[in-house]
Formats: C-alpha cells, structure tokens, sequence
C-alpha cells in the first residue's frame, strides 16, 4: 500500500506523521450515514485516494471467490473503445493526460466492488470480510441498494441532499477518485522535471506479488492474467493496465507523502509557536484514559457496569470483551487499553465513538462532540468513568497541557508475517515464534554495548519497518498521538528514560522498543509544530486539487462499463 512508510496500524489515526489533518474534501457516504468506528477523515482521505491499490490488493480475489464481483464483462468485443479518452485532467498551464476508458472501467470496478463488499461485510459483522473491512476501516452501515438490479433503477442521495441514481453516485465518486489520483500524479511528473518518478522499492515488491498472486488465481479459474483482470474488472482491464494504474496511484500518493515530509515554507519562530500555545490553549490539552471499543452498545454496558472504581479489573474487562482470538491476547497488556497524553483533536481523528459527532452531514465547524465535551470538560477528574455508545473510558487524569516531552525513539519490528501488514492473520505458533525472535534480538542488545547505534544496526539488520529500518529504528519528535496506544504509551509511561528498553505488541508484530533520548521539546511545542506544518501542508494539496481538473469526454463516456453489463 502507498504511504507505507510504517505499518499502517502503527500510526494513529492514519500511516503518516500528519499532525492530526483533515481533508477539506471530505465526503459523506450515502444517505449521510457514518461509520460504526468514527473513522477520522484523515483516514477516510488516506483510504479514498490509495483505493486503486488497496482494494485491489486486499479484496480483488476474495471478489472472485465469494462471487461478489461485477459480472458480464468478458462477452464483449469492442475492445478498441477502451482506448478512446474518458476523461481528460489538466492545468491552466496546459499540463494535461488524457485518461482512457479502460482506466474509468478499473475505478468503476473498484468503486463498485468496494461499495457491494461494503454492503456484504456490514450484515454480516461474523463473515470473514467483515473483519478485513474493519481493519482497512471501511465498515460502514449496511447500503440502500440492490446489487441484483441495475443501479441507474434505484435512487439515493448525494452529499448535497439532492436525489441521484445509484449509478450517478458511483460515478460521480469515480470521476472524483482518478481526478484526485491523476491530479497527484501530473504534479509529481511536473516535479520531476516532466519524468515519471520511481515507485519505492517496497511497492515494486508489493506490486510484483500482488501480480504472481493473481496470476496463480487466474490460472485457477482457466483464464490468463489479463483475460482474469478483463473479467472482473471491466473492457480494457488488463495486465498493462491494472500494472499503470497501481504504479500511478504509488507515485501520487508517494507524492502527497513528501508533500507532507517537507520542510514548510514558512519559516516559523519561537514567538509563533508561544502565540499558538496562547490561541489554541484548549487543543493542546490532554487526557490520560484506560479506553476501550466494544462491539456494541450493549457489550459496552456490561463493560461499564462491571468496572470497579478504581478501574483495576479494566485489563480484565478488555480481554473479555475483545472480538477475536488475536485481541483477546493483545489486551492482556495494559498498554493496550490506554491512552497517555491524547488531545481532542486526535480523539476526533481516532475511531473511538465516543469521538462521533452529533450529525456527521454537518460542516465541521457545526459538528457537536458531546463525548468530547465531556471527557475534555473542566469538571473531569481522576476516577470518572463514562459509556458512550460503543467506547468506555475511565479518567487517569482530566485535560491539562501535558508536562513532558517529545522523544526521540528506536524500534524493530519482528513480524509473524513477512508482510506485517497481514500479521493478524498469523498462527499462534508465529506469533509465539515472532515473541522469541524480539527476545532474542533484545537479549544480544543487551549482552552486547547497549548503545544507540548498537541498537541502530540490531534494527538494519532484523527490523520488518521499511520506514526506519536504514535510519537505525529511528523516529524523531515524536509526540503523544503519533503511535498506536502500546507504542505510545510506552514512549511516555512514567518515569521513561533514555537508553530504556522493552518489547510491546501492536498489530502488526512485536516492537522491541529502544529510548534514544529526550528530543527537549515541549509536547505543547511539538504539536503546535505539527499543526502549523500541516496547515502548510493541507494548503499545498488544496492548491493542487484546485489547480487540476477534471471534464469527462462524452464520446468516450458512451464506452463506459456500467451497471447494464452486469449478469442478472
């Protein structure tokens, strides 16, 4: 997957350093409905716009499998209109591609599977798909249409309330989605000085097994790889094309990611940054909470009615209540249900519900946060505890600017997978084996100098994390929020110090944790550098999407795979 640059579960809230942005762009799902998880909008927008990668990675085979995929294509013989243009993107500077109709035919097929999955994984919240989808956080409430009878039959509404086909809604989200993607990819190009920049060695891995995986399924359903792709994806679909368009979709989203790396342009100083901490005195309070996400409202009841006072059997109720062999393990540790020093704004970025807002159709400056309120009310103190829909939290300490600071961190990732991204697939037996791996790789650390760059050639060698592993495990300024809760909380338990060592589980494997050192910056100062860097970089991806568009071509437009095609 794009952006990659850490497994994606590590990171909160989304898989890059992004200071808890959100997108502008957000859309609403149909009917205005929201996610059971208050997936945050960064996430959503991560999702959205690596789509034609992640949905095919992770879902185009199960399609096959199960039978949930668009149908009738292979009977058609009018291969050459796939090559006529659907759609053009271009500048006011006369940068231009002239996308084809078999690239509209592979966003239709993604967004119309993603959608009929969707649906599929939201009855059925036991089936095997559903647990997939919860992961990627597309598990949304069931969809008001029927997947048997055409699409342009049956109506919904879009973000503005007005009345549209299901076809026109899926359309419409296409056009939006290679616009996006295409718009990313033109300004990498562009500076590139007009050449088309290399994807990471990771992706061409990823790619390249993605391809061998489905060329083995297309052998086993009799088909070549193309005449399999053509199959379920649509007229035109084949190797080249579905290769181009990951590759495309790699280097836009790569390009979003150094967006987000660079330096900003605005040189910021010391009194910026003390006149943020003035104005935004209540964002960069705190909390320190055990929180815990039920399956549902009624599992979050018991939760709540058997929590002890002082929360000691919290651990207990986690483990407990977990969905799933693998997080009943993973919440024996404390760590996994804790929180240390999480702002407001990374709640709202989180997928707890107690971080829902009150109608998601609403502007975000009209959305109303009543968990929020509460858990960040001036009445807060230690020892309170509250449900909220599907989220318990009880009260370590109420909201106060957080006294510590950023650190400056090492890990290596041992994965029972050799993707991590799948990790929670793996066997108790690999995971047990990944545990003595961590234990074995600390255990020559500690026999041997225990110093930084002892650790920092332990993580060249043995870490599964292509986003540090040639920079020795490290990860600088880190903050509260960046990382996920055992990760986190690690980083920032009482009394941590530098050259302290451990080992936490996340979902993707074990973490062997290595403290560098006390980076000297104010958690304050560090998310007020975070959020002034994102502001920056919220306003360079605005200008590109503002500075591309896109005009669909009638002509070509009537070569389009719709739902017509589909077997009924």
């Amino acid at each position: 997957m794009a952006k990659k640059e850490l497994n994606d579960d590590l990171f909160a809230g989304g898989s890059v350093l992004d200071g808890g942005k959100k997108s502008k762009k957000e859309k609403k799902s149909p009917k205005g409905k929201k996610s059971k998880k208050g997936i945050s909008a960064n996430t959503a927008k991560i999702i959205k716009s690596v789509v034609a990668v992640v949905i095919v990675i992770a879902l185009l085979v199960t399609y096959v499998a199960t039978g949930l995929v668009r149908k009738g294509f292979i009977h058609s013989t009018l291969q050459w209109t796939t090559y006529l243009t659907a759609v053009t993107i271009k500048n006011d500077d006369g940068d231009k591609i002239n996308v084809p109709v078999s690239t509209y035919n592979y966003y239709y097929a993604l967004k119309y599977n993603n959608l009929k999955q969707r649906q599929a994984a939201a009855k059925d919240s036991d089936d095997e798909n559903s647990a997939l989808m919860e992961i990627l956080g597309l598990l949304q409430e069931p969809i008001d249409a029927d997947f048997t009878k055409p699409l342009s039959s049956q109506e919904t509404t879009d973000e503005d309330g007005n009345t549209i086909t299901w076809q026109d809604y899926v359309h419409n989200e296409v056009i939006e989605d290679i616009e996006e993607t295409y718009s990313f990819y033109l300004a990498a190009v562009k500076a590139n000085d007009g050449v088309e920049p290399e994807i990471k060695s990771t992706q061409k891995t990823e790619l390249e097994s993605t391809i061998s995986e489905y060329k083995e399924a297309a052998e086993g359903y009799g088909y070549t790889l193309s005449a399999y792709l053509v199959a379920v994806m649509g007229k035109g679909v084949t190797e080249h094309v579905f290769r181009q368009e990951a590759i495309r979709s790699y280097i836009a989203e790569n390009y979003k990611s150094d967006i987000s790396s660079e330096k900003i342009t605005v040189e910021h100083k010391d009194e910026d940054y003390d006149k943020y901490r003035k104005d935004n005195a209540d964002k960069l309070k705190t909390v320190n909470v055990r929180i815990f996400e039920a399956k549902d409202e009624k599992s979050a009841k018991a939760f709540l009615k058997a929590l002890k006072d002082d929360a000691s059997n919290f651990t207990e109720l986690a483990v407990k209540y977990a969905d799933g062999d693998f997080n009943k393990e993973y919440y024996k540790d404390d760590l996994a249900s804790t929180q240390l020093y999480g702002s407001r704004e990374f709640f709202k970025n989180s997928q707890f519900t107690i971080a829902n807002p009150d109608d998601s159709s609403k502007k975000d400056e009209d959305k109303k946060y009543e968990g929020l309120d509460w858990l960040f009310s001036a009445d807060r103190k230690a020892g309170d505890k509250k449900q909220f829909s599907n989220t318990v939290v009880y009260v370590l300490s109420p909201a106060a600017e957080p006294k510590v600071n950023a650190v400056n961190i090492r890990h290596i990732l041992v994965s029972p997978k050799d993707d991590p991204s799948k990790a929670t697939e793996a066997s108790a037996k690999d995971w047990a084996a990944a545990k003595e791996k961590a234990e074995k790789i600390l255990a020559e650390f500690n026999n041997g100098k225990k110093t930084a760059d002892a650790f920092a050639k332990l993580a060249e060698k043995n870490s599964a994390d292509p986003g540090s592993k040639e920079n020795g495990g490290l990860y600088s300024d880190v903050e509260p929020g960046k990382m996920v809760a055992t990760f986190n909380n690690w980083c920032f338990a009482d009394g941590r110090k530098a050259g302290d060592t451990g080992i936490v589980q996340s979902q993707s494997g074990y973490h062997i944790m290595y403290l560098d050192s006390d980076s000297k910056t104010p958690v304050w100062k560090a998310l007020a550098i975070s959020q002034l860097d994102a502001e920056e970089t919220i306003a360079k991806t605005e200008q590109i999407e503002k500075d591309y568009n896109a005009k669909v071509n009638w002509f070509g437009s009537r070569y389009f795979e719709i739902d017509t095609d589909i077997d009924r």
